[in-house]
């Protein structure tokens, strides 16, 4: 009989052990769990609650205009003079475009700082291809909004001056906004997936043109 006692107290610490180990693990692993929810909970976060520093990649899809002025300039851009030498004032090279954009973000909680390239055709006008790198600074602003300037280098190639046309270069200065669904009263369709609607005006050396531009920019 004593065997027996002894035998079944055996099997119940055997069982016991194991059932209260697993107990402390899984109360361990939430608790650790709880935690780390906590340290992310009390992060610093940007204005749209996304976090505050790391880095931040995107594309982007925009159409828009550019006119250039006949006057003279750095690049090198021909004037249009009429047929007795005399500048042609009512002429302005010019054309619509479709841009690609590659780029990133780096958020420094409320502000941030950034890089892209763009590549962008014309589909009809004096312009044939331009292409270019920037750089962007500026800050973050309601639940998903960017304001920013932005500094770089572009190249234009005119259609106008036929398939020889070099590729006239300068720097391009430029200012814009990025606004998410929310902030322009769409209710969040999107969250916080990274879908922003960007405007931006840009420049092309000393003011020598003038460039509206907007589409649709998409973080991941």
């Amino acid at each position: 009989m004593r065997k027996l006692t002894l035998a079944a107290a055996v099997a119940a610490v055997a069982f016991a052990v194991p059932a209260y180990a697993q107990d402390m693990s899984s109360t361990d692993t939430t608790t650790a769990q709880s935690d780390s929810s906590q340290r992310m909970d009390d992060a610093p976060k940007a204005p749209d609650g996304s976090r505050a520093f790391g880095i931040d990649p995107y594309v982007a899809v925009m159409g828009g205009w550019e006119q250039f002025d006949n006057e003279r300039n750095p690049a090198g851009i021909p004037q249009a003079v009429n047929a007795n030498g005399t500048i042609r004032r009512g002429y302005k090279l010019d054309g619509a475009l479709v841009q690609g954009i590659v780029g990133f973000n780096v958020p420094l909680g409320p502000v941030f700082v950034g890089a892209e390239g763009n590549v962008a055709k014309s589909v009809s006008g004096d312009i044939d291809w331009e292409y270019g790198a920037a750089g962007r600074f500026g800050f973050r602003a309601g639940d998903s909004g960017l304001f920013y300037g932005k500094v770089g280098y572009q190249w234009v190639n005119f259609d106008r001056f036929g398939k020889d046309s070099p590729d006239y270069n300068d720097v391009t200065y430029g200012i814009g906004a990025e606004f998410g669904p929310k902030d322009i009263g769409l209710g969040g369709i999107t969250g916080r997936s990274g879908f922003r609607i960007r405007t931006e005006v840009s420049t092309f050396g000393s003011a020598h043109s003038f460039r509206p531009m907007a589409g649709l920019v998409t973080h991941f």
